[in-house]
């Protein structure tokens, strides 16, 4: 036997459910109780006090009856004989209004005191003994007592409707299933977890710092606004109607719209006050929450499941309560006291008909009522839950309430289970969903990263990281955080502003105090700007570096900085299906002198040509997709550097002849093999520097003399085997690199370059110097590395000028002592291994010693 307790807790949940157990759920739980109470007493009676008496039906108790009602007065008169039984050892006595004479009969054998008549033995007068036996004592039946027993217990069986006999045990029953019905969303494995979750989140949203910080933040905010919608209405739209002059973002430039309060040049400054500034455990517990809820959502909106099992158990315990009020109600006048009873067993007893009573009767029709009852008012609640899930679609809801009054507008309405749960919270209390509703705001998240991040990063931490790069400028490179902390712009003597990985980057207008600003770099960085921000990027911005996946990423502020001296561009800007990805114009960049693109192009953007006026170096860097179409190159006749890098290139592009001002050409790491073409560089005349390294070039066309006015030559990491004598005929050649290569022989004619000041020939095969290169006295850098080279020849002393010279890695067993008449040389410029260095003279070494990390007198 189970107990209450055991029962119950079928109907027992976690605590933290309670939240989702609307005003009904709570209500037909403590009628599921009542009920399982009603029952379990019930069955307690029956199991202890339920029976069934059964008397056999006379055949002479008719006639008996008659006879009283004939008016029969005289009692003590017409006594029946005495009627001995001897197939019994014991009479029984009937007590059915029997008369003194009827209930005089003795029974042989039975003690006198239980046949109410005085002792045989002792003489007692006629009148007491008549006296005592007046009272009746009933009718004999001639059955013994385990007769009474069987016959009550076969009446029991046949006599009692069903419905008398196992009324505890169904009410038990379907109390149960009632229960399990009730909460079988909260049990079920595919929705307990969701529902663990969400109420997890939902209590440490209610009860996180944050919430509470934001909401009264936001109503800060408010009161600010209503006083400058109020105070500033009027002035308000002719300020936004000059944001559509002359270089200024259009409506659809991705700038930061602010509700209330606006940074404008025209408009002071409306600070709001300054959040509090949270603990740094609340505001990581803060950001988890963001980061939790932002999951359970994506994982939660996709499916119905928990709205769809819930409407089912509803429909169930409805269907349950029409069941049980159907076949319920036509038992209640079935329980009986009495029953009338044939149970066929004449054979066994010697009658044919019983009359019994049952003496749990009116206890289980009282029972079986207010069973009836509860289950009725269990029944309307079940109809009402169902007009509930149908009245309104609970598989939407909108946080339209909340969002005016939290001002956080992009808080957004969810669907399916999430949004099923938040109505189902709703019925506890509204203000949960208020506060989860913080939580579910990409504003309210912001607000909470930026406060983080203002406390984390201070004036003095972001001084810190402050370097000087290359060029000798201060630089800082913020990477991967949350936002730009606000101190970033009070450092104002900044040149370079590094941005990466910072997704939620956002401008305002203190940047206009960062007067030395001239560069910024944004790595994967969409940043949105502020109005005033723009105003003073558009004037004072002249490097921009952008760094992209898609060219969706690009900030449309970017084509409007008219003042931009250089933009560099790099990522994707070819689509799966090999078409371009159009830019947007660039025609408003009308001082841009710079551009550089790294991506995948297939053909040259058409329009760059909106740049081609004043665009003065274009770099295309391709990561080896073939460009194919280069006629955009036609128009940009004052393009003076050219760099088509990696980009799949056969041969030199005819394009390129027709840009009369180029100086320098660079078509490093392509597919080149024949240069043939290179006599139509001729007609550019300004072209001094000519780069095809990193190619398949075999040689070099004799033509090459026709372009006099080359300065620098560079076919390193080619597969050339000799040097033409066109090379040495070019006599304003400055800087000649064949390194990496198959030479195995400098040709004498080397020396007819008077002006050569760099010659590499690093990797290659040569095993002899000639003495005519040392008559190239302006040679400040040889790189004679990785050859065969076994000796170094004394006139190596006659280059004055040289500063660098690598010798390592060739078969040398000694260095010449001439080479202390390199005045400008020094060990730090002398690549050589050092057993070699050991074999100079002391003088020689010490001279070469001297002054070992002052710089060049002349430079490199």
């Amino acid at each position: 036997m189970f107990t209450l307790a055991e029962v119950a807790s079928l109907n027992d949940i976690q605590p933290t459910y309670r939240i989702l157990k609307p005003w009904w759920d709570v209500f037909m739980d403590y009628l599921a109780v009542v009920m399982l109470m009603v029952a379990i007493f019930a069955g307690t009676m029956q199991l202890t006090k339920d029976q069934v008496v059964c008397l056999p039906v006379l055949p002479s108790s008719v006639n008996s009856k008659a006879h009283l009602a004939s008016g029969s007065a005289d009692v003590t008169t017409d006594v029946p004989k005495f009627e001995v039984t001897t197939d019994q050892g014991q009479g029984r006595w009937m007590t059915k209004g029997a008369s003194f004479d009827e209930a005089s009969t003795l029974t042989p054998g039975l003690p006198l005191s239980r046949a109410s008549s005085p002792p045989t033995d002792s003489p007692v007068p006629n009148q007491e003994m008549r006296k005592e036996i007046k009272d009746p004592t009933g009718r004999k039946t001639n059955l013994d007592f385990q007769q009474y027993v069987f016959i009550n217990q076969m009446c029991y069986h046949l006599a009692l409707p069903w419905y008398s006999k196992y009324f505890p045990y169904l009410a038990l029953i379907h109390t149960i299933i009632l229960m399990v019905s009730s909460n079988f969303w909260f049990k079920y494995p595919k929705t307990c977890s969701k529902v663990e979750h969400f109420v997890s989140i939902l209590g440490k949203c209610f009860e996180s710092p944050w919430t509470t910080k934001a909401l009264s933040e936001t109503a800060c905010e408010d009161s600010e606004e209503n006083k400058q919608r109020i105070t500033g209405a009027q002035s308000l739209p002719k300020h936004v109607s000059t944001s559509s002059d002359e270089g200024s973002p259009s409506a659809s430039t991705p700038m930061i719209n602010k509700t209330g309060f606006k940074f404008s040049a025209e408009k002071p400054v409306i600070e709001v006050p300054s959040m509090t500034i949270l603990d740094k455990k609340d505001g990581e517990q803060a950001k988890a929450l963001f980061e939790k809820v932002r999951k359970f959502r994506a994982h939660v909106e996709d499916s119905d499941l928990i709205y769809k099992l819930y409407v089912v158990q509803t429909v169930i315990k409805t269907a349950k309560f029409i069941f049980i009020l159907c076949y319920t109600a036509n038992f209640v006048n079935a329980i009986s006291f009495e029953h009338t009873c044939k149970p066929k067993v004449e054979h066994l007893t010697g009658y044919e008909e019983f009359e019994c009573t049952h003496n749990m009767a009116y206890m289980l029709k009282k029972l079986l009522i207010s069973y009836i009852s509860i289950i009725c008012v269990y029944g309307f609640i079940c109809l009402y839950t169902l007009f509930w899930l149908f009245r309104i679609p609970l598989k939407e809801y909108s946080f339209e309430k909340v969002r005016e009054e939290s001002s956080f507008s992009d808080i957004p309405d969810v669907k399916n289970d999430f949004a099923f749960l938040l109505h189902m919270v709703d019925q506890y209390d509204q203000l949960y969903s208020k506060r989860f509703g913080v939580f579910l705001s990409e504003v309210s998240e912001n607000k909470l990263r930026e406060i983080s991040l203002n406390h984390e990063w201070t004036f003095e931490k972001l001084r810190q990281h402050v370097s000087r790069n290359a060029q000798d400028k201060q630089e800082l490179h913020l990477f991967m955080l949350s936002g730009v902390p606000d101190a970033v712009f009070d450092l104002t003597d900044l040149d370079v502003l590094k941005l990466e990985l910072i997704p939620e980057a956002k401008i305002p207008a203190k940047i206009s105090q960062m007067t030395n600003l001239q560069e910024l770099h944004l790595c994967h960085c969409p940043a949105k700007v502020e109005q005033t921000a723009f105003s003073f990027l558009r004037d004072h911005l002249r490097c921009l570096h952008v760094k992209f996946t898609d060219v969706a990423e690009i900030p449309a502020w970017v084509y409007l900085l008219k003042n931009l001296r250089e933009l560099y561009l790099v990522g994707n800007l070819n689509s799966e299906n090999n078409k371009m990805i159009g830019l947007e114009s660039l025609r408003e960049l009308r001082h841009l002198k710079i551009l550089h693109v790294k991506s995948n192009l297939t053909k040259v953007p058409s329009n760059i040509t909106d740049v081609a006026p004043h665009l003065t170096k274009l770099v295309i860097h391709n990561d080896g997709t073939k460009l194919v179409v280069l006629n955009s190159l036609k128009k940009m006749m004052n393009v003076a550097e050219l760099e088509l890098q990696n980009c799949e290139l056969e041969r030199i592009p005819h394009a390129i002849f027709s840009l009369s001002n180029l100086q320098e050409l660079d078509l490093k790491s392509n597919n080149i093999r024949t240069i043939e073409e290179i006599i139509s560089f001729q007609h550019l005349k300004r072209l001094t520097c000519l780069k095809l390294w990193h190619n398949k070039i075999v040689n070099i066309p004799p033509s090459i003399t026709h372009v006099k006015n080359l300065e620098s030559l560079y076919f390193s990491n080619n597969k050339l085997e000799s040097l033409p004598a066109a090379v040495f005929s070019l006599q304003k050649l400055r800087c000649l690199d064949v390194s990496y290569n198959n030479i195995s022989v400098i040709p004498l004619e080397i020396g007819s370059l008077q002006n050569l000041q760099h010659l590499h020939l690093t990797g290659n095969k040569v095993d002899l110097l000639p003495k005519q290169l040392f008559k190239c006295v302006k040679l400040r850098t040889l790189s004679l590395g990785q050859n065969c080279i076994t000796s170094i020849p004394e006139k190596i002393g006659q280059l004055s000028q040289l500063t660098q010279l690598e010798l390592k890695g060739n078969c040398l067993d000694r260095l010449p002592a001439q080479l202390g008449q390199c005045r400008l040389l020094k060990k730090s410029g002398l690549v050589v291994e050092d057993h070699l260095f050991d074999t100079l003279p002391t003088e020689v070494k010490e001279a070469l010693n001297q002054d070992t990390n002052a710089p060049f007198a002349n430079g490199i």
